[in-house]
């Protein structure tokens, strides 16, 4: 049986939080929207314009008969989110914006701002499942992966706490993606059709590199082989990641006088600022076995007890087993066959079964 509560429901202009929240308004809840502007930076771009998802946002609440507010979280996501984003950027790493953002924006100020309302619940579009267990003070939120496979989010949400998924509600946790887009025409919503987003959280689709030449210097330097021959320059070790293939400018280069096969970033060396290509997918360079985290954050509140679990490198990736061992500063992990392109700055995320335990940002890989 559903407890009907007072629910602050995070409305993007998107279809998912749409549909969640009919979803929720359909079960009984007392459901207020709230639209969050969280960058001001060249807002009026064709990149990121965050009045054309407001306008999506109010067109949703509109056809769905519920208030709608909207609060702006820029300050605190430009202190508590970008400017940690940046400072990874020029460590030559590779962080993932938009665990940051759910932990800082949307399950902390957007929380906070959701309970100053008088909300007893927050919900969101995303693709997960919360799942209580125990009663009185042995009473346990698991975070669980979503039935969707293909759109299961809970590798962007697993630095959130138990304070914060006792609060929390995923309606569309249960349902997969092509449903979402059936409900959303069956009941006239105006943004049905429109496309999923893939930008960066908050800031939007824009050209990554040029985006990131607004904020970071540029430091040029050589690409070298595993042979250590030079075959095309870099603008700087922070505007490439691991395993990049695109962008490189050394597509007609053959290696060794071999058939031609598509170049990589298989490592950097700031030390000399040097960025290593290799040629071929599945060069040895590109697998890892072995990985060490730490920055570590646990659902539970504490890490995990078993040794054997699977963990995921990467969102779109399914979860491989592996060997966890708990470290002084975090964990290492021993996958039972190797990761392609395991990159430092990203999560690694642990997953028992379907529970996801949490992770930590990825320091180190080796083969």
């Amino acid at each position: 049986m559903v407890t009907r509560s007072r629910v602050v429901v995070g409305l993007s202009g998107g279809v998912d939080s749409a549909v969640a929240a009919y979803l929720l308004k359909q079960q009984g809840h007392e459901v207020v929207g709230i639209f969050m502007k969280n960058w001001e930076d060249d807002d009026d771009s064709e990149y990121c314009a965050s009045n054309v998802d407001f306008v999506d946002a109010a067109a949703v609440a509109d056809v769905l008969g519920i208030e709608l507010e909207h609060v702006n979280f820029a300050a605190e996501y430009k202190d508590r989110v970008f400017a940690e984003f940046l400072r990874e950027y020029q460590a030559g790493r590779t962080p993932n914006p938009d665990v940051l953002c759910n932990a800082e924006i949307k399950f902390k100020a957007f929380l906070d701002h959701a309970l100053r309302l008088g909300a007893e619940k927050i919900a969101t579009g995303h693709y997960a499942r919360v799942r209580e267990r125990g009663e009185g003070a042995e009473r346990r939120c698991e975070l669980l992966t979503g039935l969707d496979p293909a759109k299961d989010q809970s590798y962007f949400l697993h630095r959130l706490t138990q304070a914060q998924l006792a609060r929390t509600l995923f309606p569309l946790g249960e349902l997969k993606k092509t449903e979402v887009r059936r409900l959303a025409t069956e009941i006239g919503l105006p943004n049905a059709a429109r496309k999923d987003s893939t930008g960066i959280c908050f800031i939007g689709e824009r050209p990554f590199r040029e985006f990131l030449q607004r904020y970071l210097k540029q430091e040029p330097g050589p690409m070298l082989d595993e042979d250590g021959r030079e075959v095309g320059r870099h603008i700087g070790l922070s505007f490439y990641t691991l395993g990049q293939r695109q962008g490189l400018g050394i597509g007609g280069v053959k290696s060794g006088g071999g058939e031609h096969a598509p170049w990589y970033v298989a490592r950097k060396e700031p030390e000399h600022n040097v960025l290593r290509v290799v040629q071929g997918h599945d060069h040895p360079w590109l697998l890892s076995r072995e990985l060490q985290a730490d920055d570590c954050s646990w659902i539970a509140g504490t890490p995990p007890q078993q040794a054997r679990l699977a963990a995921r490198t990467r969102y779109r990736q399914a979860s491989a087993p592996c060997r966890y061992e708990a470290t002084e500063c975090g964990f290492r992990l021993h996958f039972d066959t190797p990761q392609w392109a395991v990159t430092p700055g990203q999560s690694a995320v642990l997953y028992d079964g379907e529970c996801c335990l949490g992770g930590g940002v990825i320091h180190a890989a080796s083969a």
